[in-house]
């Protein structure tokens, strides 16, 4: 994936508008539908239990999954993003994928993962102790990963705030420092991230074939390995909202979560449409 290019996500259009050159794409081809969750499905917030759903926004969602496949991939942990979103006959990935349900309990996590609980355990006992002096930092504790929110700190401390993570860091060599919206975070030195989540997703679903055409969205720094992934086999949507990169691989913007909603309604009524044509 070394040779793909990325676009400034100022220069590229918007998905709204390009519905149709997008129902073009689709065209006898099973339609699948990946979110992310932060940032897309609902606006950034100053504390990650606050990010709560709107009830529209379910809703859009809950409409698209009755025509198509619809998952949502998120950092979070798969739990909490499952209790965020309550919608039962989709398939989640939490934990940037180490962790994926779907509907009937269905339930995978990825074993290597599990290798690394006890170096989370001692790096987030270390991050607790010496963050414990930063003002508005916070250290949020996911299965499989370590989230160091500084969106509240001071800006004259945001640079302490990385040196300490980094000191921690220097002293776990299994785990790695990953960047987001006003957070790092720590996760397992392993090759796996959306992108490889996505296209196991794909696979395990049996969704990789020719006749499928995947759709993601997301909005970090994060999602950008979801949109080379499926960079010559799908369709990746950039969510602008705040604080996100200049450059990305997607093919389309959305300017926020609003947008975000109307575009899944949009993609709901191509569909529904499309059914009905062909049942006619």
């Amino acid at each position: 994936m070394d040779n793909i290019t990325k676009k400034k996500v100022s220069d590229l259009s918007s998905a709204l508008n390009c519905l149709g050159a997008i129902k073009q794409r689709a065209e006898h081809k099973q339609l699948a539908v990946f979110l992310d969750y932060d940032g897309t499905l609902t606006p950034i917030v100053e504390r990650p239990e606050r990010a709560l759903l709107s009830a529209e926004a379910r809703h859009a969602v809950l409409e698209l999954a009755e025509v198509c496949t619809v998952a949502v991939l998120s950092g979070r942990d798969l739990r909490d993003v499952q209790n965020l979103v309550r919608i039962d006959h989709i398939f989640f990935a939490g934990s940037h994928g180490f962790d994926i349900g779907g509907p009937s309990g269905w339930h995978i996590q990825n074993q290597t993962g599990l290798g690394f609980l006890p170096a989370l355990d001692e790096a987030e006992r270390e991050l607790r102790d010496r963050l414990d002096t930063v003002a508005g930092a916070l250290v949020e504790r996911k299965k499989f990963s370590i989230a160091v929110h500084f969106r509240l700190v001071d800006e004259k401390d945001a640079e302490r705030v990385e040196q300490l993570v980094d000191q921690v860091l220097a002293g776990q060599s299994r785990l790695r420092k990953g960047y987001g919206k006003k957070v790092f975070e720590l996760q397992p030195k392993i090759d796996w991230h959306k992108g490889k989540a996505l296209l196991w997703l794909l696979e395990t679903l049996g969704l990789d074939g020719q006749g499928v055409l995947p759709v993601y969205l997301g909005d970090d720094v994060t999602d950008e390995d979801a949109f080379e992934a499926l960079a010559d086999r799908g369709i990746g949507i950039f969510v602008k909202g705040s604080d996100g990169p200049g450059e990305t691989v997607a093919d389309y913007a959305l300017e926020d979560c609003e947008e975000v909603r109307r575009f899944l309604i949009g993609l709901t009524e191509l569909l529904q449409s499309a059914q009905k044509s062909g049942n006619s």
